[in-house]
């Protein structure tokens, strides 16, 4: 059978490896295992979300509310734009897709880091694009501005922090290279992980309003999905100019989150002390992290997200590394995708990092034999 000939050059997106397959195919119990590999909140879901979803598990049976009038005018609160620059989506991701669509077609051009997000690359694929990246892995704005010059790309994306990596830029260096950028050209601002950012450094604070304002060419896009605690209600959304959201609506289907996905988001939102302290324990216990990195002799980037990546240079090789913890039930994510050796940490809770370092050393002083 044929298929679209676009999608012989699409990779396929490795999420994290599930608690399940650790389970079936390593004989680690369920509670002995510590997922730490899909950047989710350790800290579970807010206790009030929760018993909203209870409250409301009766009406799963019918459709959300697809105008999302009320947490796009929460969104549009919170950041101090009108509603009708929101548009929600089944994680952010859906919102990128939408993003490629609109704006790109066969042989596009789209700009991003060497080592980022793979979806940018996976969704510009299935629509033809040429994916543009910086020699380095982390965001080099002359990189970028030099491929911006010459192959004025028809969209550029930033993800600010960065994913998988970690790294971040500040605002205003990000706003420089923005100046010299066409309003032709779409600038998608990945804020993912932006709480945990603006948290650790204002100085790397992204706020949407100022973004659109000054760059009208330019979507910011944030989830639920982080610091929020609801990597599986899977809600995102984008903030852009009205022209632009209304063009993603053409592209956007019917009812794309589910009602108790809506109903959570919005709850979520009114639980700000709760989010607050998740990313104040995130950075307590990412210090434990550095300082073990220091300690074994192999470096780290400096994460302003809820993960650290340890880079292993040619001490160890990552797939060994990630291979032997899997074994003993510690999920992290192996970078040998990206082509880096190193792995990528979610910061869990303080007893599940206690666990990570003990088991670590183990894996680190049997490989070395």
């Amino acid at each position: 059978m044929k298929f679209n000939k676009l999608l012989e050059n699409c990779k396929i997106y490795e999420a994290g490896k599930p608690i399940e397959l650790v389970v079936r195919e390593y004989g680690v119990k369920q509670e002995d295992i510590i997922k730490l590999a899909s950047n989710e909140n350790p800290y579970g879901t807010s206790t009030k979300v929760v018993k909203k979803i209870q409250e409301l598990a009766k009406n799963m049976f019918m459709y959300p509310d697809d105008s999302m009038y009320e947490l796009k005018e929460a969104l549009g609160e919170k950041f101090d734009v009108n509603s009708k620059n929101v548009i929600i989506g089944a994680g952010s991701d859906q919102i990128i897709e939408f993003l490629i669509k609109a704006k790109c077609s066969e042989n596009s051009k789209i700009l991003m880091a060497k080592t980022t997000f793979a979806m940018y690359e996976i969704y510009g694929r299935q629509e033809g694009c040429v994916a543009l990246k910086t020699e380095d892995g982390m965001h080099n704005l002359e990189q970028f501005e030099a491929l911006y010059k010459e192959h004025n790309p028809e969209m550029i994306f930033l993800c600010i922090p960065n994913n998988p990596l970690g790294e971040c830029l500040d605002k205003e260096e990000v706003y420089k290279f923005l100046e010299k950028v066409s309003s032709e050209t779409l600038i998608v601002v990945d804020g993912a992980y932006q709480e945990y950012a603006a948290y650790k450094d204002p100085k790397k604070r992204i706020d949407p309003k100022e973004l659109i304002s000054k760059f009208p060419n330019a979507v910011y896009l944030g989830t639920f999905s982080k610091a929020y605690a609801l990597g599986g209600m899977r809600v995102g959304y984008g903030i852009g100019d009205e022209s632009i959201i209304k063009t993603l609506y053409k592209l956007r289907p019917p009812f794309n989150i589910t009602t108790l996905s809506l109903a959570a988001a919005i709850e979520a939102l009114k639980d700000q002390e709760f989010v607050n302290e998740c990313i104040k324990l995130n950075f307590k216990e990412m210090k434990r992290y550095e300082e073990y990195a220091k300690k074994k002799g192999f470096s780290y980037i400096e994460s302003y997200t809820n993960f650290i990546t340890f880079k292993f240079e040619n001490k160890y090789i990552s797939s060994d590394v990630a291979q032997k913890l899997l074994e003993r039930g510690i999920i992290v994510r192996d970078l040998k995708s990206y082509s880096v050796n190193a792995i990528r940490i979610t910061i869990g809770r303080e007893e599940q990092n206690t666990k990570v370092f003990k088991v670590l050393d183990e894996v680190l002083d049997e490989l070395k034999k």
